[in-house]
């Protein structure tokens, strides 16, 4: 496993292992994820994902030195082990239950489409696009969107062989506004390590509150590596909102007591009244 620190936003090193960035020398299922470089500047790294499914590689351009959202995390990768399965081997995969339900939901086109919440790098969506072929709308701040851009043309190809498409939108979190601009027609959300900072708690709920009580087929499917203690206040919100379930746990990281652990989040059900 090799680990590199990361720079925190008050710009001191950060050496809790439960909050370094994970790279996985042997990528997602175990294909080869060394850094290659060709001649790029210092501050970019660019990774390699080999999903066996679709025997197929992703390369993702990293800038570490622009911040946290330009950086591969943890649960982006548990995520993209999670969105291989399905392919190999459905009666394993802790997504099957979810990925029928929508079917059987009815979506709204033989197509599946996605929404993808903080993308960062991207690595999630563009998998889920070409393992899924699925049509995904990858999403992040303004100032994300050139190097998301990048690696959504760098796999397109790749992408386009399996049927899958991907498209990049900015989405400010908390915004109505950008709710609508972006639509309420995706049948799954994914997001990975987006509860973080605590002043983007709120903002977060609300633009979930806005994707999912609209509708009782649309789901949220979040990959989470717990931090620090205070992430319980925005569980405890959720809950009061959504229906909270976990579908699957890693085993803990090196180092740590924890794992990264996979939420599915849904409109509350309405419950049954019993006749007397």
């Amino acid at each position: 496993m090799l680990t590199v620190s990361q720079r925190d936003d008050d710009g001191e090193d950060d050496l809790d292992p439960t909050k370094m960035l994970l790279l996985e020398e042997n990528g997602v299922n175990g294909g080869s994820s060394s850094p290659v470089r060709d001649g790029a500047p210092e501050h970019q790294l660019h990774q390699q994902h080999y999903i066996r499914s679709i025997e197929s590689t992703v390369v993702i351009r990293q800038l570490p030195s622009q911040g946290l959202s330009f950086q591969l995390w943890p649960a982006a990768t548990t995520l993209v082990t999670l969105l291989d399965n399905p392919r190999r081997d459905p009666s394993q995969s802790p997504l099957t239950e979810t990925l029928k339900a929508l079917s059987s939901n009815g979506a709204e086109s033989s197509t599946l489409n996605i929404l993808e919440l903080g993308s960062g790098t991207g690595i999630v969506g563009i998998a889920a696009a070409a393992t899924l072929s699925a049509d995904v709308t990858m999403t992040d701040l303004p100032h994300v969107i050139e190097n998301l851009s990048f690696n959504a043309d760098a796999n397109s190809d790749m992408v386009a062989r399996f049927g899958g498409r991907v498209h990049v939108a900015p989405l400010r979190w908390g915004e109505a506004g950008d709710v609508e601009l972006i639509g309420r027609r995706f049948d799954l959300i994914l997001a990975s390590d987006v509860v973080y900072h605590d002043h983007l708690y709120d903002p977060l709920l609300e633009t979930l509150r806005l994707l999912l009580l609209g509708s009782e087929k649309r789901m949220l499917v979040m990959a989470h590596l717990r931090r620090w203690k205070k992430e319980s206040v925005f569980f405890k919100k959720a809950r009061k909102l959504f229906d909270v379930d976990v579908i699957h746990s890693d085993d803990p990281l090196e180092g740590s007591r924890i794992g990264v652990v996979v939420y599915r989040f849904a409109r509350k059900r309405r419950k049954q009244n019993s006749g007397l």
